[in-house]
């Protein structure tokens, strides 16, 4: 399902186009040990990451979610940033006066140990990238990484997210990426996901709440068993 990309505030409409980040929390960084020095990692990342969440992985707030037989999915909750002007090789000090807002996200994916170009069969699962009702405009969220998130599944909390110690901060992050790639307004670049993700299986619920957003930071979604000619098509 492709969600509805109009949005009431600036950019007014997303471009359709999701980066995800990985291995932006140091926790997760840190669990790989020296198996970052052997192949085929050989050294630690020295640029982000990243990976990409197709339109067909995009669904809104409060859809269904497939989940494999007998199987679960990780609940990868993240704030988006929202491009609201053409971002290329900005400086940290201004990146994120090129952002409209931010964007509630939940990236669910297939549980998985290997952050070394993580196949595709794990991380674009057809309607498995959530996205938020509402873009909160940037004034509203001045700083993206002293936002909290808490993920509950059936009502009871089981992850509570921050993002104040990144390895690259939003600013930061968009200095590094925009120093390779341009960002285009209505694009979403992911913070990151940061380790300890809860897992769910199918007839669970879960939400994603912002504190201090109100409306502006819930997201919803519910788990349901993959159909049999799907799981048929997609082995």
């Amino acid at each position: 399902m492709t969600p509805d990309l109009a949005i009431a505030v600036p950019p007014y409409r997303l471009s359709g186009v999701v980066y995800g980040t990985l291995l932006n929390d140091p926790a997760t960084l840190a669990a790989l040990g020296d198996a970052v020095h052997a192949a085929p990692y050989k050294a630690p990342p020295k640029a982000p990451v990243l990976y990409l969440k197709p339109r067909h992985t995009q669904a809104p707030s409060g859809a269904d979610v497939a989940v494999p037989a007998c199987g679960s999915l990780e609940i990868g909750a993240t704030l988006g940033l929202v491009i609201g002007h053409t971002a290329c090789r900005v400086s940290e000090g201004d990146a994120l006066a090129h952002v409209a807002g931010v964007l509630l996200v939940a990236d669910l994916c297939l549980p998985h140990a290997a952050w070394y170009r993580p196949s595709v069969r794990l991380r674009a699962r057809d309607g498995s990238c959530l996205l938020g009702p509402v873009v909160a405009p940037a004034a509203r969220v001045p700083d993206p990484n002293a936002v909290e998130l808490s993920v509950r599944v059936d009502g009871e909390v089981v992850q509570t997210v921050r993002f104040d110690g990144l390895v690259r901060s939003a600013s930061r992050l968009l200095q590094d990426v925009t120093e390779f790639m341009t960002l285009r307004p209505g694009d979403v670049l992911l913070l990151g996901l940061i380790a300890g993700a809860p897992q769910a299986r199918a007839g669970q619920n879960f939400t994603i709440e912002a504190a201090g957003l109100g409306a502006l930071g819930r997201l919803e979604g519910r788990l349901v068993a993959e159909a049999a000619d799907t799981a048929e098509a997609h082995p």
